[in-house]
């Protein structure tokens, strides 16, 4: 297989896409734009850990020094973290200009998406998804992250969308471009703090299996896009919807108050959240992406399973080729 040529794929994890073993796709934006240092280098690492440590190989991405890079070394990560804020925050439309200016930026779910699709990836934990934000109807305010899950064969793991979003509006969205929102043994759609919402999901599935089976089956009949996989938080680190509530109407009423718009929208509201809530939403952050780390693995194990199953290559089977 031709990979990209502006693409470094970690020697880890080129062997085990070419061995069939299963890998996990990890931003690198909750690295420099979604924690204070150090944590945010303990947490990225720490997921790391919890990917491995349930059968998968992570593959944690970002662009450095001008390469797409799929999978990061320690000194990678330890970079991105310190530079914190100052690194780029890249989405489908930063990427050739941070490229060829030889930069070092930190991809979106968007951007992650378009990396591991490109290194035959096809499961990716995140966070939350970007969405439609609150007062889109005057802003426009439509993360990127909604049109690539349109497009690009990745199946993203998350809380649901971040709760500072228009959660019916970001549903809405999704459902007009054919993109899947399944609830992970839940009907209603988490809201990233809080376990649920007033809102349905499309599907509920109950198991990593009959995950794997229906994304074999989309991408097998050649259906475009990826699908949203929303993972509540586990019940022991959600958040009271009340609070987390207040602390995001206060936070959008200092973010349109100071002028804060567009991709630096959500690391202001995030950060602010985390401060009116005396940093008990970081620490619920950082356990819902660990849980979404353990499930994204449990997926992608079955996923090279029942490709296994079928007969298909290796190569095929770690999602290098279409199935």
């Amino acid at each position: 297989m031709n990979l990209n040529p502006y693409l470094d794929v970690a020697p880890e994890v080129q062997h085990a896409l070419h061995s069939g073993v299963p890998v996990v796709a990890l931003e690198s934006t909750i690295i420099s734009h979604g924690m204070p240092y150090s944590q945010n280098v303990q947490t990225a690492l720490r997921v790391e850990q919890e990917v491995r440590a349930h059968g998968a190989v992570p593959a944690t991405i970002a662009i450095v020094n001008g390469r797409l890079k799929a999978g990061l070394s320690v000194a990678d990560i330890e970079q991105l973290g310190r530079s914190g804020r100052e690194v780029v925050k890249v989405s489908r439309r930063d990427v050739p200009f941070v490229v060829a200016a030889e930069a070092t930026g930190a991809t979106t779910v968007a951007s992650t998406m378009i990396i591991a699709a490109m290194a035959g990836i096809r499961v990716f934990a995140t966070g939350g998804i970007g969405g439609v934000h609150r007062g889109a109807a005057e802003s426009f305010d439509v993360s990127a992250d909604l049109q690539e899950l349109a497009r690009t064969p990745v199946a993203v793991v998350c809380a649901g969308a971040k709760s500072i979003l228009d959660l019916r509006l970001t549903l809405e969205y999704l459902e007009t471009h054919g993109v899947p929102v399944v609830g992970y043994q839940t009907r209603s759609l988490p809201a990233f703090f809080t376990r649920d919402s007033a809102f349905d999901v499309d599907y509920r599935l109950d198991s990593p299996e009959t995950i794997a089976k229906v994304l074999h089956a989309k991408w097998g009949m050649g259906l475009d896009g990826g699908m949203v996989i929303a993972n509540p938080i586990p019940a022991e680190y959600a958040m009271p919807r009340e609070a987390i509530e207040a602390a995001i109407e206060q936070s959008l009423e200092e973010a349109r108050a100071q002028g804060v718009g567009g991709k630096e929208s959500t690391p202001f509201l995030l950060a602010r959240v985390c401060e009116l809530t005396g940093g008990d939403s970081l620490a619920s952050n950082i356990q819902l992406v660990l849980n979404n780390a353990r499930l994204a693995s449990a997926i992608s194990r079955c996923l090279v399973q029942v490709q296994g199953a079928l007969g298909y290559p290796m190569a095929m089977r770690a999602g290098l080729a279409g199935v």
